[in-house]
């Protein structure tokens, strides 16, 4: 081959090459996710659960509903579902405690005419049996995000050792540097009401642990311009339920006065843990030893039976709150 020809064709094979570096990647499949929520008490969990359903990158497996009244935190979920177009995705019902007291059960009235078993999705009574049945089928690790109290959780780890090892851990839990509001770190509520659930949780042998505690969760909410565009998105089946079931919230909770929800949401802890399993990019992360005390605080110790990567600062909270609200506004119909 004489050197003309040579250079024609190595100037053909290096704009080969350029034209396939320049195909864009193929774009990840979505992440296989199981929520456990204890939807149905504070109303962040429903904030949160539409959050995930607007999220792509994430892949709605199972809503565990959990702990204590169990069916009627699976009607809860099953009506917002139901609500968004997607019961496709089954519903589980974790290990019930005994009743709820009806003080807790703070968007009963917004249920009223719905039944469970007019669901078109699945429905298991036994939700222990799906999560770990879930995670068994799944050809690729699965996510679980959890927003309330793990009874059920602890009770799949239990039937199922080897659960642990084929997902990661995203949470909401603890309270290391802050508290509720600018307050000092107290037992924050999703630990201290299982205690004995969480610490087997932490101690199984996750892929990953993540969680997000009252010192970055604690700080969101939606207000101003972004809230008042969820508010009158009334064309959008998702986001005029949530907003009424918000309203009938704020007048049947009675841990704090909910006057405010024509104006802002409350404070929406929960989202961040969806947000968690699949961005980290707007939070600073450490990775903590702690241990979890019988009254329900979550505290540094380096010689900690427990050790997870831990949120414990908003890089960009504002971007968050926009992303967030942005996300909920997508689904909305023209």
């Amino acid at each position: 081959m004489n050197p003309p020809r040579l250079h024609l064709c190595l100037a053909a094979a290096i704009a080969s090459l350029g034209a396939v570096a320049s195909v864009p990647p193929a774009a990840a499949a979505p992440t296989p996710v199981i929520l456990v929520t204890d939807i149905g008490s504070d109303i962040d969990d429903a904030w949160a659960l539409a959050f995930l359903l607007r999220s792509p990158e994430l892949d709605l497996k199972l809503v565990l509903t959990d702990p204590v009244d169990t069916q009627y935190r699976a009607r809860v979920a099953a009506k917002l579902l139901q609500i968004a177009g997607r019961a496709d995705v089954p519903i589980g019902m974790g290990d019930s405690r005994g009743p709820t007291e009806d003080g807790a059960k703070t968007v009963l009235p917004w249920l009223a005419g719905y039944d469970l078993s007019g669901y078109p999705g699945k429905v298991y009574p036994d939700g222990v049996a799906a999560l770990i049945d879930t995670v068994a089928k799944s050809p690729s690790p699965v996510t679980i995000i959890a927003i309330g109290p793990v009874y059920s959780l602890a009770l799949a780890l239990e039937k199922d050792p080897g659960l642990a090892a084929k997902c990661r851990f995203v949470g909401m839990f603890g309270s290391f540097d802050r508290g509720y509001g600018d307050g000092p770190p107290v037992p924050e509520f999703n630990v201290k009401a299982g205690v004995r659930g969480l610490r087997k949780v932490l101690a199984a042998p996750w892929r990953d642990v993540l969680i997000t505690p009252l010192d970055t969760c604690g700080l969101v909410d939606v207000e101003g311009e972004r809230y008042h565009a969820i508010w009158s998105a009334t064309g959008d089946p998702l986001l005029r339920e949530l907003i009424q079931s918000y309203c009938i919230f704020s007048q049947n909770q009675t841990w704090m006065k909910c006057d405010f929800f024509a104006t802002r949401s409350t404070t929406l802890y929960d989202c961040v843990a969806v947000y968690l399993a699949y961005s980290e990019e707007l939070v600073d992360t450490e990775t903590l030893s702690f241990e979890v005390t019988d009254d329900g605080y979550t505290r540094r110790n380096p010689a900690g039976p427990f050790r997870a990567r831990v949120a414990l600062r908003w890089k960009n909270l504002d971007g968050f709150e926009a992303e967030l609200a942005g996300r909920l506004l997508a689904g909305r119909s023209p």
